[in-house]
């Protein structure tokens, strides 16, 4: 599989922040003052409590973070005298700062305010707890700054199991992934998959907003699969879990065939187990994802198929082994010992 290079986005403005904050995750939003917001970029996805700053310390102040004020900081800045207070938050706003936001209802005193305006830091409050207001945030920042790439590819939930299915153009990836989809499986995108890293070990994928559920079929054309196969037949994402590789037959090769191999394909510094297909006339390829899928399932919860093979294996050895030391020739083993009058 080709790895084409990942992206990022590098900034995102502090009005775009906002607007998601209220319209798509719901968290009420007020603005303080009236800087522009659609001036000030936020660049990572890591949030700062200038506490430290506020106090007097700014060595390390990660001021090109977006700063939350909570019951703390507010609390001590009330405490202060005006010429004192005034002082410590001149130590703010003298820095670049994305925006500030004030958790649970907090607020500055007017002057303060105004120091931020000129500053030209948009200032804003909200009713939420710090904590959950910082997870809301966060989650939603880890997202916009989350690492992407994009493969060809076709990606299927199958039992809950999203098969990233590659190959080269014209191996029949959305013609297996066509008939999954007719099975009951989900369509999670098809031909162009945008892969993003969430985390250390998770990878969730999603189409394009062109595509999004349409299929290319060679002879056929595009196919809308919402259309003809309802809300039930697509996900608009999905956790990337197992590479499905197809390939033409190369008698050359060997594949393996009890599956101790472990092999993996790396995505975004995330190894995915790699399962390589061979296509040739005739062989059931949409049944052997659906064993793929319920194959991991079963890895997932500790059962490996393979090695309970093996060491059935190994223990008929090693009483094959001993039996001979210990009593010579036996009566050859049957394969079933009793029928128990089972004539069907």
């Amino acid at each position: 599989m080709r790895t084409p290079e990942p992206f990022q986005k590098e900034s995102i403005t502090v009005a775009f922040l906002v607007e998601q904050l209220r319209e798509r995750i719901g968290v009420e939003v007020v603005e303080v003052n009236g800087a522009d917001a659609s001036e000030r970029s936020v660049i990572e996805s890591n949030l700062n409590r200038p506490g430290l700053a506020l106090a007097g310390y700014t060595d390390l102040f990660t001021h090109e973070r977006v700063q939350v004020l909570g019951n703390t900081e507010c609390q001590y800045l009330g405490h202060l005298s005006d010429d004192a207070r005034r002082e410590a938050f001149g130590r703010l706003v003298r820095f670049d700062i994305p925006c500030l936001f004030m958790t649970e209802n907090n607020g500055l005193p007017a002057e303060l305010v105004q120091m931020a305006t000129e500053a030209g830091i948009p200032v804003y409050s909200t009713p939420v707890p710090s904590t959950e207001f910082m997870h809301h945030l966060r989650d939603f920042l880890e997202d916009q700054f989350a690492l992407q790439q994009t493969v060809h590819s076709s990606l299927v939930d199958v039992y809950g199991v999203g098969l990233l299915l590659v190959g080269k153009s014209g191996i029949g990836k959305s013609e297996v992934a066509l008939d999954l989809v007719e099975r009951g499986h989900r369509l999670v995108a098809d031909d162009v998959v945008v892969v993003t890293k969430k985390s250390e070990g998770v990878l969730m994928g999603s189409g394009t907003e062109l595509t999004q559920h349409f299929m290319e079929i060679r002879g056929l054309g595009i196919v809308d699969v919402r259309a003809m196969f309802g809300i039930r037949a697509i996900r608009f994402q999905k956790r990337v879990e197992v590479v499905v590789a197809m390939e033409v037959w190369d008698p050359d090769k060997e594949y393996t065939r009890v599956g101790m191999v472990d092999a993996t394909e790396e995505i975004l510094g995330v190894p995915l187990p790699l399962v390589q297909l061979p296509i040739v006339p005739g062989k059931n390829v949409t049944v052997i994802c659906e064993v793929i899928a319920m194959n991991h399932l079963l890895q997932h919860y500790g059962y490996d198929p393979a090695q309970v093979f093996a060491r059935r294996l190994a223990d008929r050895i090693r009483s094959k082994e001993s039996g001979e030391a210990t009593s010579g020739a036996s009566r050859p083993r049957r394969s079933t010992e009793w029928f128990e009058h089972d004539t069907e």
